[in-house]
């Protein structure tokens, strides 16, 4: 983790590449502009809202004791899933850097929230519950900056870099080294595996539109996929009998 952070900050600041809008499919659907970019996004919020009903349902039905019914980062991990169609919606519609801002925020949270559910069952409950505010104002805080440092002509993604990628690095990293220790474990490797072939398609945005013959765009297939990845952390969380 140290080396990557090194790596990440051994570059000069990463301003967001404007091309980054300028998304494949652009067409509408039902009156909704961007169409399919925009309506992709229901699963998000079909997933945080079954996630936090599976994690009420959890708790009430196992959790004895105080520190058992911890569930601020399952709340965040969430909640910022559901947050995350709004804001990719409210991006998708008129896609910019201003915008932007209110599709990573919540991704932002989601990652803060997973990395410490898995922190505390890898590492210990103490020690996550120490580390979440930090770890969760952070993760907020890198995308502020960024958003700061694009208005201000000097964009810098690394601290958002750093916390997207470094959580899911930290992660992969304990569930390898902590085998067993983690609930649904098999579920949470499906679930990083699914995440890095949506970001496959994303990249491949132009290439999918035009090999799909302009039916659907690699951006679109990729919120499909990012919102099956975060169903896995769901079946990983669900109450076992």
């Amino acid at each position: 983790m140290a080396t990557f952070t090194v790596v990440v900050f051994s570059r000069p600041p990463i301003p967001q590449d404007v091309a980054y809008h300028h998304l494949a499919d652009t067409r509408g659907a039902f009156g909704v502009a961007n169409g399919l970019n925009v309506l992709s996004n229901v699963p998000f919020a079909l997933v945080g809202i079954f996630g936090m009903a599976t994690v009420t349902r959890r708790y009430r039905g196992e959790a004895e004791d105080h520190e058992a019914r911890w569930s601020g980062p399952y709340v965040a991990l969430f909640a910022g899933m559901a947050l995350t169609a709004l804001g990719s919606s409210y991006y998708h519609l008129a896609p910019d850097n201003a915008r932007l801002v209110w599709d990573r925020l919540p991704m932002s949270i989601v990652c803060a929230g997973l990395l410490t559910v898995v922190l505390s069952a890898c590492v210990g409950a103490r020690v996550a519950r120490r580390l979440f505010v930090p770890m969760l104002a952070s993760a907020v805080a890198s995308v502020v900056y960024w958003h700061w440092s694009e208005v201000h002509g000097a964009g810098d993604l690394r601290p958002y870099v750093l916390v997207q990628y470094g959580s899911l690095l930290a992660i992969a990293m304990m569930l390898a080294l902590f085998r067993g220790r983690v609930r649904g474990e098999r579920y949470l490797v499906a679930g990083l595996l699914a995440y890095g072939i949506a970001k496959a398609f994303e990249m491949a945005d132009a290439l999918v539109f035009a090999i799909t013959r302009q039916a659907v765009s690699g951006h679109t297939i990729k919120h499909l996929i990012g919102a099956a990845a975060l169903a896995c952390i769901v079946a990983a969380l669900k109450p076992r009998t």
